[in-house]
């Protein structure tokens, strides 16, 4: 234990690598979840930046309750059209004044909106096939309180919480991570026809890893049931291969596996996303701050997106977690897994944690007395440059979900 009351212990389970069943998922950028979350981070960064160029700091809010209700589509091959538009609510907590300045949070929100649309859903058109809505209250006085404290050069926390990070990713997160990725980059970028929803589950059985995707294809681009199926096999094969490259296991694809031919039940859509027809979404019912949901690992149910990126220990924590875990992991030989949580109390600088502790799967023949003083001066160094999170996030380069 040191002054940061951090904790180092052996893990009361086997590595997640090493356990027989392993079940992950990602919810790809143009899925409801995922749309609410990005486009709540997005409204988060640029009310931060906003407050930073307009009074030197980053004042109160939040942003993290955004609500998606679906739309109708009527999709056809060749091209279809939006009925009903989806509607996007973003809702939370905003300082619009301070010592005289206003600050027109309404109008940074819905630009920072129609921006992260267009760019990672630019099927949708911004008033027509989605309308966004902006109601974004005041403050709590309490938790203003908090973040002002003035001369303090760490905030203080603004809740009791928690946050969760583990390292290193197995192979099984590995595939479903990068598969989501590279299908939403590069193949996209080559074959218009893959939407932006793309939702992947890995399941593995010991030796075997089953990868499930749901691909959201675009009528625009699709002319026939033929170009469909074409469609559907170019991305099975784009995931094996890509599979390939992080396992030896053996490896089985499966693409729009509802799909029904016979019955022309495809999964086509307008917009590329599942958003247009019936399917609603919300901030934090996706995926974790490392951009999974992993049911073999302890997660905290925390919505990281949206949250201010200053004194928020829903987002600050889960984010830190994450990076600490894997610069342990990088830093120190002999460790097989590793799970760090970190937890605030109200009010304390969020450098000092309630409580920090690392459990710890080591290599065979390696003692957790032999890593434990190097673990827990990675961690002690990482909560010294807490601050660097939050210049991190509020510069786009850590992502949130």
């Amino acid at each position: 234990m040191t002054e940061r009351n951090i904790r180092v212990e052996p893990i009361d389970r086997r590595a997640v690598e090493d356990q027989e069943v392993e079940i992950v998922e990602r919810k790809g950028l143009g899925h409801p979840d995922s749309i609410c979350d990005g486009v709540a981070e997005s409204v988060s960064s640029a009310l931060s930046r906003e407050y930073i160029d307009r009074v030197g700091k980053v004042l109160h809010y939040n942003t993290d309750e955004t609500q998606l209700v679906a739309g109708n589509a009527a999709p056809a091959f060749g091209g279809g059209e939006m009925i009903d538009p989806i509607y996007l609510l973003i809702v939370g907590r905003a300082t619009k004044e301070y010592e005289g300045t206003r600050i027109p949070t309404g109008k940074i929100a819905l630009e920072a909106a129609r921006d992260y649309l267009a760019e990672h859903v630019p099927e949708l058109e911004f008033g027509t096939d989605v309308i966004v809505d902006v109601k974004l209250g005041e403050g709590s006085g309490d938790l203003q309180e908090v973040f002002g404290e003035e001369g303090s050069t760490v905030p203080m926390a603004n809740d009791t919480s928690f946050g969760v990070g583990h390292a290193p990713l197995t192979e099984t997160e590995r595939i479903v991570l990068e598969a989501e990725s590279s299908l939403n980059g590069e193949y996209s970028e080559s074959n218009p026809e893959v939407g932006p929803d793309v939702k992947i589950m890995g399941k593995r059985e010991g030796g075997r890893i089953d990868i499930t995707v749901a691909a959201a294809m675009i009528d625009e681009y699709i002319a026939d049931l033929d170009e469909y199926d074409e469609a559907v096999v170019g991305v099975r094969k784009h995931v094996a291969e890509l599979a390939g490259g992080y396992t030896d296991r053996d490896v089985s694809v499966h693409v729009n596996t509802a799909d029904d031919y016979e019955q022309g039940s495809i999964y086509l859509t307008t917009t590329g996303t599942s958003a247009e027809q019936g399917d609603d979404g919300s901030v934090g019912r996706g995926n974790r701050a490392n951009g999974l949901i992993t049911p073999n690992r302890s997660m905290s149910m925390e919505a990281t997106s949206g949250k201010n990126p200053v004194n928020h220990i829903g987002k600050i924590y889960n984010l830190l977690s994450t990076e600490i875990a894997h610069a342990v992991v990088e830093e120190v030989d002999g460790i097989r897994d590793l799970r760090i949580r970190l937890l605030s109390q109200i009010g304390r600088p969020i450098d000092e944690p309630h409580v920090a502790d690392a459990h710890v799967v080591a290599e065979e023949g390696v003692s957790l007395a032999d890593i434990e003083e190097d673990v827990i001066g990675i961690v002690d160094r990482e909560l010294a440059d807490v601050s660097e999170i939050t210049r991190r996030t509020i510069d786009g380069e850590l992502s949130t979900f």
